[in-house]
């Protein structure tokens, strides 16, 4: 019988070797490089591809980076481009834009006003969106429509010096008593005596999307009974901002969102972004301090006309040349979330 040879373990060759005696510090920097390679052949790439595009389809080029240049994400943007109809004008081209928008776009309307259904809603978000104002603004709308009687206040917010004053104020001029809650199960106590109530708003601590205390507020809310969260959204910071505060405050539980600070946005672009692609319901929008005028249901031909508006030609944000392709490039899987929202 032939002598048993010794069996050569699978990738155990001399690559196997070399690659085992390399330090894993040199390992993870020749990765590094190498996903940098690969990141400048996407964007050498793109811009390859936008200049073909500029050749065979110089309007739907142009429509593309007017899109970029108002603020819109090149996720969503390259989804339109993609169904846009091919020879369009660039005329109809942006009327056609306006109208795919327009569908994606899901607001509230007069025939369910959120005043008008009533209910528990909490307002959340960042520090500094205008919960507090908002709060003031629907509480408003509430006493109007309903009498003071159908309407309560509450603030969890004990944390900021004279927080919850500002909140008594509108209370005192709204003849609503304001409820200070320390914890889910005041708040579950305090929801229960006043459950005879048509709506109920809660004015919640303002806090970074990423504190880890985000996740407590939303445990806590849950906890005590049927509350239903609204998001408010500051209409003037940046597409990958919003994001991060829509994915930090997302749940089941949210029944909608609300646009702040909309007269102090240069463009509403990246807001109405952020709105289509993560699916959200747009309830309300705040255009300043005024209590209760300075908030409206949405208004869709005002907004998709902010959206799309664009930077003046000297503008430094302005795009130019092969910027456009450079933007649009690919960038791995950060532009594929929410991708189901964006049909």
């Amino acid at each position: 019988m032939a002598q048993n040879q010794p069996v050569t373990p699978v990738g155990s060759g001399i690559g196997a070797k070399v690659a085992a005696n390399v330090p894993e510090p040199q390992v993870a920097q020749l990765m590094a490089e190498m996903q940098s390679i690969k990141n400048l052949l996407e964007r050498q790439l793109a811009g390859f591809a936008w200049g073909e595009m500029s050749r065979q389809n110089p309007a739907q080029a142009m429509l593309l980076a007017e899109l970029l240049d108002a603020g819109f994400s090149s996720a969503l943007a390259r989804r339109l481009m993609d169904e846009m109809p091919t020879d369009t004008s660039p005329a109809d081209g942006r009327k056609w834009l306006a109208s795919a928008i327009n569908r994606r776009l899901r607001t509230l309307t007069g025939d369910n006003d959120i005043v008008d259904q009533g209910g528990v809603f909490a307002l959340v978000g960042p520090t500094g969106v205008g919960k507090t104002t908002t709060t003031a603004k629907l509480a408003a709308r509430c006493v109007v429509r309903y009498g003071a009687e159908r309407l309560a206040l509450l603030t969890t917010d004990g944390y900021r010096i004279g927080a919850h004053e500002q909140l008594r104020i509108y209370g005192r001029i709204l003849g609503v008593p304001v409820h200070v809650v320390r914890d889910s199960e005041d708040l579950r106590r305090t929801l229960v005596e006043l459950r005879d109530k048509h709506m109920i708003l809660i004015d919640t601590v303002g806090m970074s999307q990423r504190d880890r205390m985000v996740a407590e507020q939303a445990a806590m809310l849950t906890r005590a009974g049927e509350v239903k969260r609204l998001l408010l959204l500051n209409a003037g910071s940046r597409g990958d901002t919003l994001d991060d505060v829509v994915r930090a405050y997302a749940g089941e539980d949210l029944a909608g969102c609300i646009l702040t600070k909309v007269d102090e946005a240069a463009s509403l672009g990246p807001a109405l972004d952020a709105v289509i692609r993560h699916g959200l319901l747009l309830a309300y929008v705040a255009n300043g301090q005024r209590v209760p005028e300075d908030m409206h249901l949405p208004n869709r031909n005002y907004l998709l006309h902010r959206a799309l508006k664009l930077p003046a030609e000297s503008s430094p944000h302005r795009l130019h040349g092969d910027d456009v392709g450079l933007m649009a490039a690919p960038r791995g899987n950060a532009n594929s979330t929410q991708g189901a929202s964006l049909g």
